[in-house]
């Protein structure tokens, strides 16, 4: 028996559900069945009765739930208290981020906070949303910018913004010669986009645009990295929808177009936020909220708030600014 059998047990226990719990360990269902299987067979003991629709716990089961539990909080308490115990006397500030946060978010505010503390080392960890979680409870990280929802009661989480999304589309294609592109012009075009075990909010985000149009997409090839997908487009394989970020990704044969959405706030998938473990207080960790607060509270010069790649509506907008 080992931590990640552990991890993995609990997940489907919480879950009741393979496919969740993989989504949410950000692994294929066939690997989490797999240490299922492993634990059960060191154990010497059915921990889960499963068929094709139903997953239930044995009186086993539900005893291992409840222990595996303690036992993981404890091993991410353990690490947390040496990891701040080894630190080095010079502060650091560890920030995590998925991909989208890391490219157009985060750059120009870790320089402004550079400005405000040069003091303060900062490194960025770009991860999953999943793993970040993780290494928050470990204290291996300060701050983490994540996808929602963020379950785990011993840390604090503050709603940004959504992301808004943009067609990149091949320059000789007849649609790139529109100023905006509606779902609707989408119907029947091959279509790029990411896996959904690999990066499952992007898929979604892209496939509950659809439904919302009433419309069915026509994929024609899937790709896990933003930059892999942009040069398909490129190269004339298909279209694909991405976040606004992506536009700085200037890749011959390729212009973007915004997406015309009935309203930008049914695509949750595409919400994005802050989350930091609930009794860390430290000054820079404090400080670097500071920055994104204060940054997202003024837009660019010239330019609206939609352009800069977020959509935010007034309540949103208060409850984003105000401390978690």
């Amino acid at each position: 028996m080992d931590v990640q059998q552990l991890r993995c047990f609990v997940a489907v226990a919480e879950e009741l559900h393979f496919g969740r719990a993989a989504q949410r360990l950000n692994m294929l269902p066939t690997t989490l069945g797999r240490q299922i299987r492993m634990l059960e067979e060191d154990l010497g003991g059915r921990l889960l009765v499963r068929s094709t629709r139903h997953v239930a716990l044995t009186s086993a089961g539900m005893a291992l739930r409840q222990d595996a539990r303690r036992i993981l909080q404890g091993i991410a308490e353990a690490e947390r208290k040496v990891r701040q115990l080894s630190k080095a006397k010079a502060e650091t500030l560890r920030i995590g981020a998925i991909d989208s946060a890391a490219a157009g978010l985060l750059p120009s505010m870790i320089a402004e906070f550079r400005e405000l503390r040069p003091d303060i080392e900062t490194r960025l960890v770009e991860c999953t949303s999943v793993q970040q979680l993780r290494f928050l409870l470990s204290g291996r990280l300060d701050l983490g910018f994540v996808r929602p929802p963020v379950r785990e009661r011993s840390l604090k989480f503050e709603f940004l913004f959504y992301e808004t999304l943009v067609a990149a589309v091949p320059e000789d294609d007849p649609l790139a010669a529109r100023e905006e592109i509606e779902l609707h012009d989408l119907v029947g075009a091959p279509l790029i986009v990411p896996p959904r075990q690999v990066r499952p909010h992007s898929f979604r985000a892209i496939m509950r645009a659809f439904r919302t149009a009433g419309e069915e997409p026509r994929i024609v090839l899937e790709a896990a990295e933003k930059q892999t997908i942009v040069s398909l487009v490129g190269a004339g394989i298909g279209i694909a929808l991405v976040p606004v970020w992506v536009a700085k990704l200037q890749v011959p044969g390729v212009v973007y177009r915004p997406l015309k959405l009935d309203d930008p706030m049914e695509c949750p998938e595409t919400a994005l936020g802050v989350a930091w473990s609930e009794d860390l207080k430290s000054t820079p960790c404090m400080t670097f909220l500071k920055v994104v607060r204060d940054r997202l509270a003024r837009p660019a010069a010239g330019a609206p708030a939609s352009s800069a790649g977020w959509a935010v509506s007034r309540s949103e907008k208060r409850a984003a600014l105000t401390p978690g």
